[in-house]
C-alpha cells in the first residue's frame, strides 16, 4: 500500500452559491442544486490521490460509518474510485453528516454531527496498519475520533517504527482541548492545519512562532495554510512562504484535504515509491511539493464538492499557467 488514509468519514449535504442565509421563518431558494457528496478527510484525501494519478487499490480509506444509507453511499463512492475500503460498521449511531452552507463571497458554514466517527477503534486501525505497511500513514480529522484521539501518539509511534512517513491533519477537537494533539507531534513527520487552528493549538498569535513551536515538539515539516493568502511552512532547516493560486472559487469545501493529497502525491513521486525521509528532500524540491499541494487545493475550489474539482489535467493546467509566477513570488529562508 502506498498510502493508508485514516480518519473521519462524512456525508456532505452542500448548498453552494447561496444569495444569503434565511432569516428565521424565511424561505430562500437556492440557485444551484443542493447536492450530496462524500466528505471527511479519510475519504477526500484517498479519492483525490486516485484522481491525481495513483493507481487503484494503492490507496486505502479507513474510518467508521453507521449501518445506514449514508454509510452505503460512502462505501460505494470510495469503491467506485478504486479506493480500498476498511469501514468499521457502528450500530450505536449513524454515519456522520455535515450540512454545509456556502453564501456567495463568504467562507463556508459547517453544521455537523460527529456520528460514527467517535467510535473508531484503534485496534481496528492497528490491524490494517500492520497488514498494509504503507509508505505514508495519513491521519485526517483527528479531534473527532473519540478515544482514538487520546491514543493518537501510540498509533503514530507504531507507524514510524514500521518505517512509515506519518502525516497528521487535525480538526477542532470534540470534547477535548487543542493540547490533546501536542503529545502526538513527537511521532508526526508532517503536520498540517490552517492559521486559526495553529493559533488555538499553540497559543501563539504569530504564525511563524506557531510553526517553530510545532517543529520544536517533534515534527519534521509543519505547514500552515491561509486559504486565498497562501501558506507558511517550516522544516528543521528552512522556512517557506508561498502565495496562493488565483482561481474562481465556487466551493472551498475540501480544499485543505486536496492540498494534503497534492503534497502526498508529489512526495510519492519524489521518492519513487520508496520510503520517505523529510531530511533528504532539498529545500528547492520541498517548494515544488508545496506548489503541487496548492495547485490541487486550487483545483478543488473550482467545483461544488470536496473532491469533484480535483482532476489531473486541471491541476496540470493550473501549474502550467501560474506555477512559475507562484514560485517566483515564493521565498525560502534558511535557518
Amino acid at each position: 500500500m502506498l498510502v493508508t488514509c485514516v480518519g473521519i468519514l462524512v456525508a456532505d449535504i452542500i448548498a453552494a452559491d447561496l444569495p444569503k442565509i434565511s432569516d428565521p421563518g424565511e424561505l430562500t431558494f437556492t440557485e444551484r442544486s443542493i447536492e450530496l457528496h462524500i466528505g471527511g478527510h479519510s475519504a477526500n484525501v484517498s479519492i483525490d490521490l486516485i484522481k491525481l494519478g495513483l493507481e487503484e487499490n494503492t490507496v486505502s480509506s479507513v474510518g467508521a460509518v453507521g449501518e445506514d444509507i449514508f454509510g452505503n453511499f460512502i462505501e460505494n463512492t470510495l469503491k467506485g474510485y478504486g479506493v480500498k475500503c476498511h469501514l468499521q460498521k457502528v450500530v450505536e449511531t449513524g454515519t456522520s453528516k455535515d450540512l454545509i452552507l456556502v453564501v456567495r463571497g463568504e467562507d463556508r458554514r459547517y453544521h455537523a454531527d460527529a456520528g460514527a466517527n467517535i467510535h473508531l477503534s484503534l485496534e481496528y486501525v492497528r490491524h490494517i496498519l500492520h497488514d498494509e505497511k504503507p509508505i505514508i500513514f495519513y491521519v485526517g480529522g483527528a479531534g473527532l475520533l473519540g478515544e482514538f484521539d487520546e491514543r493518537l501518539p501510540e498509533i503514530l509511534r507504531e507507524a514510524k517504527e514500521m518505517g512509515c512517513l506519518t502525516f497528521l491533519d487535525p480538526v477542532s477537537p470534540y470534547k477535548h482541548d487543542w493540547d490533546i494533539f501536542i503529545p502526538a507531534l513527537k511521532w508526526t513527520d508532517i503536520f498540517h492545519c490552517n492559521n486559526i487552528e495553529a493559533e488555538r493549538m499553540t497559543g501563539e498569535h504569530n504564525i511563524e512562532r506557531s510553526t517553530k513551536r510545532i517543529i520544536d515538539e517533534g515534527t519534521e515539516l509543519t505547514i500552515i495554510t491561509f486559504g486565498e493568502r497562501g501558506l507558511i511552512a517550516r522544516t528543521r532547516e528552512a522556512k517557506f512562504r508561498m502565495p496562493a493560486f488565483k482561481v474562481p472559487i465556487v466551493d472551498p469545501t475540501g480544499a485543505g484535504d486536496a492540498f494534503c493529497a497534492g503534497v502526498i502525491y508529489s512526495m510519492i513521486q519524489t521518492a519513487r515509491r520508496k520510503r520517505i525521509n523529510i531530511a533528504d528532500i532539498s529545500a528547492e524540491r520541498m517548494l515544488e511539493i508545496l506548489l503541487h499541494g496548492e495547485a490541487a487545493g486550487a483545483a478543488c475550489v473550482m467545483m461544488v464538492g470536496t473532491t469533484t474539482g480535483v482532476m489531473r489535467d486541471r491541476v496540470d493546467r493550473i501549474l502550467r499557467e501560474q506555477g512559475s509566477i507562484i514560485l517566483g513570488r515564493s521565498r525560502i529562508e534558511r535557518d
